[in-house]
């Protein structure tokens, strides 16, 4: 389940997400069950991601994110044209969010 972030919070992680390069590509062949396995071992991994999703237009691209949110149970932090950044905590999180 997707955790509910304050504003402070997503000001946070869209601070440190700024430095990070794409992890996860989406091209065109689209979410493939090989792009969702590697887009949940790299949120257990790193918890905040960018994700570059290289076809389709604005409406592909927001069904894409939906479909991303839904079944990685991550949060969207933000999305700038073709790129999103999405957080989801891990069990031990390295990264600590201000409070609310």
């Amino acid at each position: 389940m997707a955790k509910k972030l304050s504003q402070p919070q997503i000001k946070f992680l869209r601070g440190i997400a700024h430095g990070l390069n794409p992890i996860v590509t989406i091209g065109n062949n689209g979410v493939t069950d090989a792009v969702m396995a590697e887009l949940d071992r790299s949120l257990a991994h790193h918890e905040l991601l960018k994700v570059k999703i290289a076809a389709g237009d604005r409406e592909d691209r927001k069904e894409i994110i939906d479909y991303l949110i839904q079944n990685s149970g991550a949060t969207l932090v933000q999305a700038i044209g073709k790129t999103v950044v999405l957080y989801r905590q891990a069990e031990e999180p390295e990264l600590e969010l201000p409070r609310k």
